[in-house]
């Protein structure tokens, strides 16, 4: 399947091809951190068919399966795009967040479950809204129970 995708601001873009079975949901610590969520939806593309569009930057770090990864973001929004081995890469594993058709891509695995968050299988009957109508705000000082 062709995909294509861009950051937030659309300084980056990219095209790749990718099988739509492949898409996993990767729970580690790291891909929580640097998400800023309680997992990340991915999916990995050969290098060869990744076309990139502009210059993103790299920041390497050991990932928690003792690997360097090259976590590419965008430099000026710092939409996460996708990360690589830092040397020689072979394949890419895609940010699903800032793919195009992400509603397509429905994961088929799970990865890293043991630093799953508790909580994500109630997460269905959790109430909402389809818009920001149920947003919570915090509370402001005055609201906050006392110490003690």
């Amino acid at each position: 399947m062709h995909i294509d995708g861009a950051c937030h601001c659309g300084k980056i873009s990219f095209t790749a091809v990718i099988d739509p079975a492949r898409v996993m949901v990767c729970h580690c610590a790291d891909c929580q951190v640097l998400s800023g969520a309680p997992f990340r939806a991915v999916v990995a593309a050969a290098m060869d068919t990744l076309v990139l569009r502009g210059e993103p930057r790299r920041y390497v770090k050991v990932a928690q399966s003792g690997n360097p990864r090259a976590q590419v973001f965008c430099p000026d929004c710092a939409t996460p795009l996708f990360a690589t081995a830092p040397e020689n890469p072979t394949q890419v594993v895609i940010r699903l967040g800032c793919v195009t058709q992400r509603a397509e891509l429905a994961p088929s695995v799970q990865i890293w479950q043991q630093s799953a968050m508790p909580w994500l299988d109630g997460l269905h009957g959790v109430a909402g809204s389809p818009d920001q109508a149920a947003f919570l705000p915090a509370p402001m000082p005055a609201q906050l129970p006392a110490k003690g």
